[in-house]
């Protein structure tokens, strides 16, 4: 694996506001070949379990993400990182809030959808724990690629100590 070793930055996750808006979009569009534009953001933010959370460094929106809360689920629908700001933790810690929201008696695990060409990402993804669980065929308007379904499902420090135990009852069911 090749390091370019890029020092890490912490960051401040907060809520998304009106002004953070031109910083949000211009990240959209540097990383995303097809990007979402302003009313897209707007309209998803209405929702009333749709979250928009930007990451701060030194007063710079350098990260987003939005998501949606379910009952049982967060379903995160867009989530970026400024172009020179990658591989420096930033996205890291936007996982981490997330997974910090998670518990067993409710919510309990994270989706996303990760188009099958976006390699950066699903390797991201899964190094911060997620896995591939299916594939939607033809899901995008823009392109005819598939998606790849990614989950991250919360585990307790517990749980670790029974994994053989439980990965046999799956096996079984």
């Amino acid at each position: 694996m090749h390091f370019d070793q890029k020092q890490e930055v912490r960051v401040h996750i907060r809520w998304m506001i009106r002004r953070d808006m031109p910083e949000v979009l211009g990240i959209e569009q540097e990383g995303f070949e097809f990007p979402w534009l302003e009313e897209d953001f707007i309209r998803c933010l209405r929702q009333r379990n749709c979250i928009g959370m930007v990451a701060e460094h030194e007063d710079r929106v350098v990260g987003f993400m939005i998501y949606e809360l379910h009952k049982n689920r967060i379903h995160v629908l867009n989530f970026a990182v400024a172009v020179d700001f990658r591989r420096r933790g930033v996205g890291s810690q936007m996982v981490a809030k997330l997974v910090a929201k998670l518990s067993s008696q409710r919510r309990s695990r994270i989706m996303l959808e990760v188009r099958e060409t976006n390699l950066a990402a699903q390797l991201f993804f899964r190094e911060n724990g997620f896995r591939a669980v299916s594939v939607l065929r033809s899901y995008y308007e823009d392109t005819p690629e598939d998606a790849y379904i990614m989950q991250y499902r919360y585990r307790t420090e517990s749980s670790a100590a029974t994994e053989p135990i439980n990965r046999i009852s799956r096996l079984a069911g």
